[in-house]
């Protein structure tokens, strides 16, 4: 009589002295690769939106121990219904602020030709004790920041079919975030090393996220509520109504993702147009900035640097890096690429 055929699925061949590690380094080399390879291939948009969607409905939904829902198959159309709506949301939340940066008359080409205005005509909008300080003659950064601004102001009118590129990429983003978060509840099968491996290092990249993004989305949120008041309410208070003020509202938002260099970046077009209005004015949105950002490195040193434990100089030599290898993608990845990384480190005990 034959013996029975062995049951594979519970045969145990014991690994090899350091498997474990060779495997745990093969899937590092191999995320790092696919991180480089979503760079490249410009689908950064498409990794944030399913990172986004995959940790809000995570942490949204009811726990798997807890007694709201029960029932296991109550908790899967739970959460999948959870993720349609975020989903939706994030979806609808990226359109209107691509349409309000994007079409009116307050649009960011627009903003761009006014802020070169500024710059060309400078001292035409200074008081006459600081003509001094500034050079009658045209020097090559002025010719070249006007230029940067007009060609840029240019570009952003015919960048309609990229856009549209984008969001195509950024709502398949936002499907696969959703499958994958409910698949979480309907994956009950053993796990194989591989699995296993793969596994942790992509919630070690959703951890990263998870503290980069959440964490400046609440220093950016803080910062943008207290630029609208200003502009939106302290400026006309005072007589001196700004053009631009919903555009600079939704930039500074947008700006203020950027860790550090975002501040630099809103400041300058807040600056910039509130001196083709009056001098004064500049000044004393620059006073005002300088006051709110003082807050910012406060709460920006708490909430960042409490998740990620870096430090302001390592996240600028990250997106310094980032950005002279990919660009305005390299920038945007930078912090969260960095986060991941000193995830891996942090594991292996080496930081």
């Amino acid at each position: 009589m034959l013996d029975p055929a062995p049951d594979l699925r519970q045969a145990r061949v014991p690994a090899p002295p350091g498997a474990s590690t060779r495997l745990e380094v093969a899937t590092q080399v191999l995320a790092g690769l696919t991180l480089l390879g979503i760079l490249q291939f410009h689908l950064l948009g498409s990794l944030l939106a399913g990172l986004l969607v995959y940790e809000l409905v995570h942490a949204l939904a009811p726990n798997r121990s807890g007694t709201l829902v029960q029932h296991h198959t109550a908790k899967v159309i739970v959460v999948a219904l959870l993720a349609a709506v975020i989903a939706a949301l994030v979806g609808a939340g990226i359109l209107g602020l691509v349409a309000l940066l994007s079409s009116g008359s307050d649009n960011l080409s627009l903003l761009l030709r006014k802020m070169a205005e500024v710059i060309e005509t400078l001292r035409s909008h200074l008081p006459p004790w600081a003509l001094d300080i500034v050079p009658e003659e045209s020097t090559e950064f002025k010719n070249a920041s006007v230029a940067w601004l007009r060609d840029h102001a240019g570009q952003l009118r015919s960048i309609g079919q990229d856009v549209w590129r984008a969001l195509i990429h950024i709502l398949f983003g936002l499907v696969i975030g959703g499958l994958v978060a409910v698949s979480r509840e309907t994956g009950t099968g053993e796990r194989g090393p591989l699995v296993h491996a793969l596994t942790t290092r992509v919630r070690l990249l959703a951890a990263a996220f998870r503290s980069v993004v959440f964490a400046q989305v609440r220093i950016s949120a803080l910062n943008t509520a207290l630029t609208a008041l200003y502009l939106l309410v302290a400026v006309p208070w005072m007589g001196f109504p700004l053009p631009f003020t919903k555009t600079m509202v939704g930039l500074t938002f947008v700006a203020g993702l950027l860790p550090v260099i975002g501040n630099l970046i809103s400041n300058t077009v807040i600056v910039l147009v509130s001196l083709s209005v009056s001098p004064a004015l500049a000044a004393g949105s620059l006073a005002f900035l300088v006051v709110i950002h003082k807050l910012e490195y406060f709460v920006n040193a708490r909430v960042m640097g409490g998740h990620i434990h870096a430090r302001a100089w390592e996240l600028l030599v990250a997106m310094l890096c980032m950005e002279a290898a990919f660009g305005i993608p390299g920038l945007i990845a930078a912090p969260i690429f960095y986060a991941y990384l000193k995830n891996e480190l942090s594991r292996q005990r080496l930081i």
